[in-house]
Order: C-alpha cells, then structure tokens, then sequence
C-alpha cells in the first residue's frame, strides 16, 4: 500500500514521524509532495520517503492520499487534483480543519468519491496520539478499516460524528498546549522551591504521563482517582483546595470553550 502526503507542514511531518516509528509502512512507500520542491524534497530526504514532482501524479500513484494542507489551499489542490481522484477512486482523508464531507466533495467536484476527515494531534509523532476519524456514505468497511489501522499506529483513533469535530478539536488538538502550560506551571513551582528547572519539568512531566495512562488503564473515573491520592488532612487536599479557591476547573472549561467558539468563527468565515 502506497500512502500519499500533499502538504508537509508540522502535522504532516508528525504523522509521518510516528508511522516510521511504527515500522508497518516502508518509508518510501510513503510520496509525498507540497508547493515547494526545496520543502518536500527535504522532508523527502530526511525520512527517505518518495518525493513526486506534482499533486496529480501522487493522487494517481497512491492508494490514500492525505490532504494536509491549510483550508485555504484545499480549492485549489482539489482543482488541480480532481480528473486522478475520479479516474483511479484514491481515498482522500482530509487533515484540514474546518471542512466538511460534503464541502470537501463539492470542492473536487464528485459526489461518489470516497472522503475521510481526521483530526489528529501532535502526539502521533510518538505514537501516543488521538486522532478523529469520520467518512462519507462512499466509504467502504474495508476502506474504513484500512485507514484506521494507518492512524491506529500513531495512537488511539475514535469514530465520531462531524458535529463533534470541534469539540473534539479542542480537547484533543489544542489540549496539548494547555498540558504543556499545566507541567510548566509545576515546574515554575518546583523551582520557586529550590529545585533545578530541568528536573522540576522532568518529575512534572512523568507524573502527567503516569496519571494519565493510569486513567486510561483504570475503571475508575478521574474524581475517583483523586479521592484516592488524597489522605484525610493531608497535603494534597491542602493542594487542591487551593487550586480550587484560584479557580482551575473553571479556568479549563473556559479554556475548552474559548477554543470551541473560535474554531466556530473560523468555520463561518
């Protein structure tokens, strides 16, 4: 199977990290191409993978093709694209935000063409990504089945519905940046209390990664996991009701909700 990248900005390249990892692709089975040959080369030469000279000519030579350019970009890639979609029926999976199914097949003209949108996030270049995956009605199971087990290689994947695209947007695609802000902020603390930066962030981070894969792995519910690290009168009930009183919960959910509503914004323009 032959994996098509058109664009090969940071997503691109994360996902395209994360499936050498995974060792399942042959790296030049993977073309790619972008608008400027110094870029796509480039990236070509750093992971080995197969440059192609246009975007016609790898729609035509790969299976799947991931679009993985800006919005903007899409018209006209899919303009330039839309004969080697029609003739050899590659399955398209768009990476870009905010473009619906049925936009994506009104932009390259065909209504019978098999399309998936995904929404990754950055984690997949670890292979310890979430990814958004949803298909229109031209979609076979087999087809399906075949890209979710490319992306099932970069992490975990979830089928939902486009209306929940945004939201899923910011929870998965944007939470990153708040984690990252989180860890710093422990680090920050560690260091006002003496420790080294390095590792005040070193002993934030594995402390994030294990509570987290400890609610992945657990039946219990996040609160339940911190009823159980927190003693009766004891130091992280002392933390916690201090994080409370400057207002954490509310400030996360405000945080969801300021990304929900701008990625709105961005749609409607």
């Amino acid at each position: 199977m032959k994996i098509g990248f058109i664009g090969v900005g940071n997503m691109a390249q994360a996902m395209i990290k994360g499936l050498i990892k995974a060792q399942k692709i042959t790296s030049t089975d993977i073309l790619v191409h972008s608008a400027h040959a110094t870029t796509y080369e480039a990236v070509a030469k750093e992971y080995q993978l197969t440059p192609v000279a246009d975007n016609a000519t790898l729609v035509a030579e790969a299976d799947i093709v991931f679009l993985a350019v800006k919005p903007y970009i899409v018209p006209q890639v899919l303009e330039e694209t839309a004969a080697a979609f029609k003739a050899h029926k590659t399955v398209m999976v768009s990476v870009a935000a905010g473009l619906s199914l049925d936009k994506l097949a009104e932009q390259v003209g065909q209504s019978d063409l098999p399309i998936l949108r995904i929404m990754p996030n950055v984690n997949v270049a670890n292979q310890a990504g979430i990814t958004a995956v949803v298909g229109n009605s031209q979609v076979t199971e087999d087809r399906l089945t075949a890209v979710k087990a490319i992306l099932a290689q970069l992490g975990g994947v979830v089928e939902i519905g486009e209306k929940d695209f945004t939201t899923f947007s910011a929870l998965a695609g944007s939470s990153p940046a708040f984690v990252y802000l989180f860890i710093d902020a422990m680090a920050r603390a560690g260091v006002k209390h003496g420790l080294k930066k390095d590792a005040a962030t070193e002993i934030a981070a594995q402390a994030v990664l294990g509570s987290a894969q400890n609610v992945l792995m657990s039946d219990d519910s996040p609160w339940d996991l911190v009823d159980q690290v927190s003693s009766p009168g004891g130091t992280t009930v002392a933390g916690l009701l201090a994080m409370e009183e400057a207002g954490l919960m509310t400030a996360v959910v405000k945080g969801i909700d300021a990304t929900i509503a701008k990625d709105l914004e961005n749609q409607e323009r």
